[in-house]
C-alpha cells in the first residue's frame, strides 16, 4: 500500500506524476482506437488480409506504448539525459544503415523490415534529438566555453541530412522545428534565430526547385486542376459529408475510397464518423497537452527541463498540426501520421516514448531531482 511517507520509486511516481496530463494522453489513444476500427477493415481489404489485421496489430503497439511511457515517465532528469544521448546514437548508427538495409515504400527508403514489423529509425530520433538538443543548450548556458549550441547544430546537420538521403522532408522539417524553438527558449541571440529562419525558408525553396517530388506537391496545392488531387479530394468530400456530428460510427464511405484513411488521412475518417465535433475535440485536446506540460514547469529552474519540454511540445504540436491542416488542404499534403490517432507501429511507440519524457520533465520533485 502506497503512502506519502513511502519514497520507493514507484510510489514516489505515483504522487509526482500529473495525471491530468495522462488522461488527456489516455482519451487520444482511446479515440485513435476507435477510429482505426472504423478505418482498419477498409485497409485490410485493399490488400487482402485479415479485416482484423490493422486492429490487432494496433491492439499490440499500444500496450506495449503504455508500458514504454509509463516506464519512461519514472526516469529522473539525470536518466532521462543519459537515455536521450545513448538513444540518441543509437538511431544514429541505425539511420546509417537504412540507406543499405532499408526497404522502399512509395519512393522513399526509410524503413528497416524486421519479419512482419517495418521499424522507421527517424521516428524515434525526434524525441531522442529534442533531449539531447536542450542538454547542450543547457550545458553550453552552465559551462561558458563548451560550445553546445554549436554541437546541437552539429547534429541537426547530421540528422538533417540522413533524412534528406531517404528522403524525408516532413521529417526534417519537425526536426528542425524543434532545434528552433529550443534555440530560441535558449535565450540565445534574436539574430541567430532570425538566420535559422532564413536558412530554413531557403533550404524548402531549393528543395521546391530541385526535387520533382517537392515540386510536384507544392504545385498541386497551389494548383489543383493542374494534376490528380484523388485522396486531398476525398479528404475533403469525408470532411464536408460528415458535418457537425458524423455519419455516426461505421458509417464512413470515404474510408474505402482513401489508400490511407487508416495513417496519414485518419483525421478524415474522423470528420466523416464523428462530425466537426470530435475533430475540434481532438485537436483541443493536443492544445490542452501542450498548454497542461507548459503550466507544470511553473516555478522549474532547470533550463534542460525547460527547453526539453518544449522541444517535445513543439515536436508533438507541430506533427500533429500538419497532418491535421494536409488534411484539410490548408497546407501541401505530407505523408506524417497523428500522434496517439493514426496506425503505426514506429510511430505509436515514438509517440509513446516523447509522452514519457514529458511525463517525467512535468513529475512535481519535491524531494530534489538528481541534476
Amino acid at each position: 500500500m502506497f503512502t506519502r511517507l513511502d519514497t520507493s520509486v514507484v510510489s514516489n511516481w505515483r504522487w509526482t506524476i500529473d495525471w491530468v496530463l495522462v488522461t488527456a494522453m489516455m482519451v487520444l489513444v482511446v479515440f485513435g482506437f476507435i477510429l482505426i476500427l472504423a478505418a482498419g477493415p477498409s485497409a485490410a481489404r485493399r490488400i487482402n488480409v485479415d479485416t482484423m489485421h490493422f486492429v490487432n496489430r494496433q491492439i499490440l503497439f499500444i500496450l506495449a506504448a503504455i508500458v514504454l511511457m509509463m516506464g519512461t515517465s519514472l526516469l529522473s532528469l539525470k536518466w532521462l539525459r543519459r537515455m536521450g544521448a545513448l538513444g540518441f546514437l543509437g538511431v544514429l548508427g541505425v539511420l546509417a544503415l537504412v540507406p543499405v538495409l532499408g526497404s522502399e515504400i512509395k519512393g522513399s527508403t526509410r524503413w528497416i523490415s524486421l519479419g512482419s514489423f517495418a521499424l522507421q529509425p527517424s521516428e524515434f530520433a525526434k524525441p531522442l534529438f529534442a533531449i539531447v538538443c536542450a542538454w547542450l543548450f543547457a550545458a553550453g548556458k552552465e559551462y561558458r566555453r563548451f560550445p553546445g549550441d554549436l554541437v546541437a547544430l552539429g547534429l541537426l546537420g547530421v540528422l538533417g541530412g540522413m533524412l534528406i538521403l531517404q528522403p524525408d522532408f516532413g521529417m526534417t522539417m519537425i526536426v528542425s522545428a524543434v532545434f528552433g524553438v529550443q534555440f530560441f527558449l535558449a535565450g540565445l541571440s534574436l539574430f541567430w534565430v532570425f538566420c535559422l529562419v532564413a536558412a530554413g525558408c531557403a533550404g524548402a525553396y531549393l528543395a521546391y526547385l530541385l526535387i520533382p517530388h517537392v515540386n510536384h506537391r507544392v504545385n498541386a496545392f497551389l494548383d489543383p486542376a493542374s494534376t490528380d488531387q484523388y485522396q486531398i479530394t476525398q479528404s475533403m468530400r469525408a470532411f464536408t459529408e460528415g458535418g457537425f456530428l458524423g455519419r455516426g460510427p461505421g458509417e464512413g464511405r470515404i474510408k474505402s475510397l482513401l489508400p490511407d484513411a487508416h495513417t496519414d488521412f485518419i483525421y478524415s475518417v474522423a470528420g466523416e464518423e464523428f462530425g466537426l465535433l470530435l475533430c475540434l475535440l481532438i485537436a483541443g485536446l493536443f492544445l490542452f497537452i501542450a498548454l497542461r506540460a507548459t503550466w507544470r514547469l511553473r516555478g522549474e529552474r532547470d533550463l534542460f527541463a525547460i527547453l526539453a519540454t518544449g522541444g517535445l511540445i513543439a515536436l508533438i504540436s507541430f506533427q500533429a498540426l500538419i497532418n491535421m491542416a494536409s488534411s484539410l488542404s490548408l497546407i501541401p499534403t505530407k505523408g506524417m501520421t497523428l500522434p496517439f490517432i493514426s496506425y503505426g507501429g514506429s510511430s505509436t511507440l515514438a509517440t509513446a516514448l516523447a509522452m514519457g519524457m514529458l511525463l517525467a520533465l512535468s513529475r512535481h520533485r519535491p524531494h530534489g531531482d538528481s541534476p
